[in-house]
C-alpha cells in the first residue's frame, strides 16, 4: 500500500511540475500570422521539415520502427517528397500520451508541427492559455478537403470561445465496450453466460473453485486493468437511473470520458469490486497496468475467465488468436454481461469527435501541417492508408475492404498502426454510415468477423450518450488530468482495501478528490447547466 501511495503521489507531481512549466513557457512561443503561415524554409529549394506525432503502443512488426515503415514511407512518397517536405514522426508512448505530450508543449522548440490527444480537458487548457495556432483561415485556405470529410459539426468539437483550436477526428463507430467470456468454460461447467453483476459474481466463483481451464494458481477468473474500457462498464451498469440535472452536473468530463464518480451508484460499484478482489477472483497487480499488456497477455496465455474490452478489439489486437494458437480449443465469446436496475445494458458511448488534432503555436509550418491533413482527406489517400494494397491486404466487395486472410506478416505489418496513422477519423472510413461500421467489422479475419460484428452490436446497445455543454467547462481544463489520475487511484485503493476498511477509505477517496478539483468541477457545471436552462 505504501508502494502505490508513493507511486500516486509522485505521478501527480510530475504533472503538476510540467503544467506549470507549460504555462510558463508559453510566453516565449511565437505569435501572431508570421508563424502561422509560414512553411519553415529560407528559399524556394530548401526542404521543410514537418513533425508529427505518433502514438507508440509497444507493438511495432518486425522490420519496421515506429517511425520508419510501410506507412510512413508511402506518407513521405505520396505527400512529403511532391511537397519538398520531410515528414518525421515523433513516438509517444500511448499510455503516457498526456504526460509526454505536456513535456513536448513545455519544450517549446521540440514539440511536433501537429500533436494530438484524446483528453478534451488537456486541449481546452492549451487552448485558453495561448499555447495554439488558431485555424479557421487555415482551414478555409488550405483545407477544403478536410472540412468536407469532416463537416461542421465534427469540426463544431474543436472550438474553444468561439475559435477553431483543433481539427477533431471524425469518429465512425460511437460504441465503446463489450465484454467477453469463455465459453468452452461455461459449456464444461453447464452454465449459461452470466448477465448480471451478481450471475457474474456466481460464475467467476464457479470458473475459481471448479477451475475447468485446469489453470491452478495462475486463473483469473476476471482480467482487469487500470484502463477505462475494463471498468467502465461495471461501474455504469450501477449508476442509478438519472434525471436531467444529475446527467448534467453530476458527472465530470477528463479526458474522453464521463465520470460517474458523483453519481448514485458509484459507490455500490466500487463495493462490488473490492468483494471481487478480496475473494481472489480479479487481476492482483491489476492497478500496476496501465496499457494493458499483462492482462492481453494473460488472456492470450487462456488464464483469464471474462473481462470487458473495447469492442472488438479482442480480435483486431490479435489477443484472441494468440489464445486458440496457445490452447487450440479456447473460445471467448462476446457477450453483454452488466444489467442495471432497468433492465439495461448501459455502457458509455462515445461522442461524434475522436482525438483533438492540434498545431502548437510555436510551429513554424502551419501551413505544411494544413495541408498535411487536408492531403489525408483528399482522393484515396485515407482509404490506402487505412486499409493497404488492394488484391494483397484486402479485396474490395461491394464498396467494402474485405481483409484477407492468411497474408505473410510482412503484408499485414504494412497496416498494423493505420489507425494511428490516419488520425483525421477513428474507425474505418469507406463512405456512408452502413458501410463504414461493416469495414469496422470485416478488418479482421474472416474466422472471427460473426464475433466482431456481435461485439460492436453490444457496444451500440443501451449506451449513455455523453453529455457536452455549450462551453467548455474551465475546472475540466484545469483540474482534468489530476483528477483522472486521482479517480483511477479511487478505483485502486478502494478496490484492495480489506473489507473492514472500504467504507473509510472511500470517504477518504472521495474527500481527496473533491478537494483536488472536484468540487470546483461540480460548482461550474451547476452554474453552467442553471445558465443554460
Amino acid at each position: 500500500m505504501k508502494l502505490l501511495q508513493k507511486r500516486w503521489g509522485k505521478k501527480s507531481s510530475s504533472v503538476l511540475a510540467v503544467v506549470t512549466a507549460f504555462t510558463l513557457l508559453l510566453s516565449a512561443c511565437s505569435s501572431g500570422s508570421e508563424s502561422a503561415s509560414s512553411t519553415g524554409g529560407t528559399g524556394a529549394g530548401d526542404k521543410t521539415t514537418l513533425k508529427v506525432e505518433i502514438f507508440d503502443r509497444g507493438n511495432t512488426p518486425a522490420g519496421y520502427t515506429i517511425s520508419d515503415s510501410y506507412l510512413t514511407r508511402f506518407i513521405q512518397e505520396k505527400f512529403g517528397t511532391p511537397n519538398n517536405i520531410d515528414v518525421q514522426f515523433v513516438p509517444v508512448p500511448r499510455s503516457e500520451e498526456v504526460q509526454k505530450l505536456n513535456v513536448l508543449m513545455a519544450s517549446g522548440s521540440e514539440v511536433p508541427d501537429i500533436v494530438f490527444t484524446y483528453d478534451s480537458g488537456t486541449f481546452n487548457r492549451y487552448a485558453q492559455q495561448g499555447g495554439l495556432t488558431e485555424l479557421t483561415e487555415l482551414i478555409d485556405q488550405h483545407g477544403t478537403n478536410l472540412k468536407k470529410l469532416l463537416g461542421d459539426e465534427t469540426l463544431a468539437y474543436g472550438q474553444y470561445d468561439g475559435q477553431q483550436f483543433a481539427v477533431p477526428g471524425k469518429r465512425l463507430v460511437l460504441g465503446k465496450y463489450a465484454s467477453y467470456v469463455r465459453q468452452d468454460w461455461l459449456d464444461k461447467l453447464g452454465l449459461p453466460a452470466p448477465q448480471t453483476a451478481e450471475e457474474l459474481h456466481a460464475t467467476l466463483k464457479a470458473f475459481k473453485e471448479k477451475d475447468p481451464g485446469n489453470m491452478g494458481s495462475s486463473l483469473i477468473p476476471f482480467g482487469m486493468s487500470i484502463a477505462s474500457a475494463q471498468y467502465e462498464p461495471l461501474l455504469w451498469s450501477f449508476i442509478e437511473p438519472l434525471t436531467e440535472e444529475q446527467r448534467y452536473t453530476l458527472t465530470q468530463q477528463l479526458g474522453s470520458n464521463d465520470y460517474p464518480t458523483l453519481l448514485p451508484g458509484f459507490k455500490e460499484g466500487l463495493q462490488y469490486m473490492n468483494t471481487l478482489y478480496n475473494e481472489g477472483l480479479m487481476s492482483k497487480d491489476f492497478g500496476l497496468d496501465k496499457d494493458k499488456k499483462k492482462l492481453w497477455e494473460d488472456v492470450s496465455n487462456g488464464k483469464v475467465g471474462f473481462y470487458s474490452e473495447d469492442a472488438g478489439e479482442i480480435y483486431i489486437s490479435g489477443t484472441y488468436k494468440n489464445l486458440q494458437t496457445n490452447q487450440s480449443d479456447a473460445v471467448m465469446t462476446p457477450i453483454d454481461a452488466f444489467q442495471n436496475s432497468e433492465g439495461k445494458f448501459a455502457k458509455p458511448a462515445y461522442a461524434p469527435n475522436a482525438m483533438y488534432v492540434m498545431i502548437p503555436k510555436s510551429s513554424q509550418n502551419a501551413e505544411n501541417a494544413m495541408k498535411y491533413l487536408d492531403w489525408m482527406a483528399s482522393g484515396n489517400n485515407l482509404f490506402d492508408l487505412q486499409f493497404g494494397v488492394e488484391n494483397e491486404n484486402y479485396e474490395l466487395v461491394d464498396g467494402v475492404p474485405l481483409i484477407k486472410d492468411d497474408v505473410s506478416p510482412e503484408i499485414s505489418g504494412r497496416i498494423y498502426n493505420a489507425g494511428d496513422i490516419a488520425i483525421i477519423v477513428n474507425g474505418k472510413y469507406v463512405g456512408d454510415d452502413k458501410k463504414n461500421e461493416e469495414a469496422y467489422v470485416v478488418q479482421v479475419e474472416s474466422k472471427y468477423r460473426d464475433d466482431m460484428r456481435k461485439s460492436v452490436a453490444i457496444s451500440n446497445t443501451d449506451t449513455i450518450q455523453p453529455v457536452r455543454f455549450p462551453k467548455p467547462i474551465e475546472a475540466e481544463a484545469k483540474y482534468g488530468n489530476g483528477l483522472r489520475d486521482k479517480f483511477q487511484e479511487f478505483i485502486v485503493k478502494t478496490t484492495i482495501a480489506k473489507p473492514a476498511d472500504f467504507e473509510a477509505t472511500y470517504e477518504n477517496m472521495m474527500k481527496d478528490y473533491m478537494a483536488s478539483g472536484g468540487q470546483a468541477i461540480l460548482d461550474e457545471r451547476t452554474a453552467a447547466y442553471n445558465e443554460m436552462k
